[in-house]
């Protein structure tokens, strides 16, 4: 009888999981296309559109002219390149400018951003809404 019970204790806790995994898994798909829709509603002004935020964040460019539209500041020069240096200082340019803003970073680095981490790209963006809204 309590292998009957562990096994259904375990069967519990394997559904449990794959229900909050997928509960996650849609927490951030809603909370990716809500904050590219507050990005477009902004960038819109320098004719940017955002239709992939973790793909379409990655070289820096769309982060800088979001805080540049938002703060009405000119945030820094641009790099061109194409080359992951170029995403980083680009990147870099927008974290540091947020940081001189006061805006609390923990654990976001320019190379989270440039290689599409989710978790910390979504923390990005809602720490840019909470200083700029």
């Amino acid at each position: 009888m309590d292998s009957v019970a562990a096994n259904l204790e375990a069967a519990k806790a394997g559904s449990f999981e794959k229900s909050r995994k997928a509960l996650a898994g849609e927490r951030e798909n809603v909370q990716k296309k809500t904050f590219t829709k507050w990005i477009n509603s902004h960038i819109i002004k320098v004719h940017l559109e955002v239709k992939d935020l973790y793909e379409d964040l990655r070289d820096g460019t769309v982060i800088l002219r979001l805080l540049e539209v938002l703060s009405g500041e000119r945030v820094g020069k641009l790099s061109r390149g194409k080359m992951r240096i170029h995403r980083i200082q680009n990147v870099n340019l927008s974290l540091n400018y947020l940081k001189q803003k006061q805006v609390k970073l923990e654990n976001i680095g320019a190379h989270d951003i440039i290689d599409s981490n989710k978790i910390i790209t979504l923390g990005l963006i809602w720490s840019i809404i909470l200083r700029f809204q």
